[in-house]
């Protein structure tokens, strides 16, 4: 039920749904890092942060946490260890398309978009139809062609 309000965009009452589950199953790695989603698209960040550690506490090695543990701090600004959580997923699972192309978005932000253009190309690989790469990549081919035109 909790899903289903998320994709409807009731994402507060789909935290009560959460809450209820948690309650009763406190180490559920599913909707920890659920909930952890649902703030994040409520823009709660910091609140999410902590959902995504308390998964990671219970199974360090979980991907979906990792992923959106990066997400979250790539959308608090702090790329650098956004990148660590994508590079620990990405030693866990090298073709995870999710973290390849979220990896590129970090190091489109820190200026190296030759490095991230290299992911997004990775990411369309494994997954020709992954949107946010699609979108990427064309964005970093955009920004590499506007920096040739203004050096010359």
């Amino acid at each position: 039920m909790a899903y289903e309000l998320c994709q409807d965009g009731d994402y507060q009452k789909a935290l009560k749904y959460f809450d209820l589950i948690l309650q009763k199953m406190p180490t559920n790695i599913n909707a920890l890092i659920d909930k952890g989603v649902t703030l994040q698209n409520l823009n709660k960040l910091e609140s999410s942060l902590k959902l995504y550690n308390k998964a990671l506490e219970l199974e360090p090695n979980n991907i979906d946490a990792l992923v959106n543990k990066g997400s979250s701090l790539h959308s608090l600004g702090k790329y650098i260890d956004a990148i660590n959580c994508y590079d620990l997923a990405l030693k866990i699972d090298k073709n995870c398309t999710m973290a390849l192309a979220y990896k590129g978005l970090s190091l489109g932000e820190l200026g190296q978009v030759q490095a991230a253009l290299k992911l997004f190309k990775q990411s369309l690989e494994l997954d020709r139809n992954y949107d946010l790469a699609q979108i990427s990549h064309k964005k970093a081919l955009e920004i590499l062609k506007a920096s040739r035109i203004m050096e010359i």
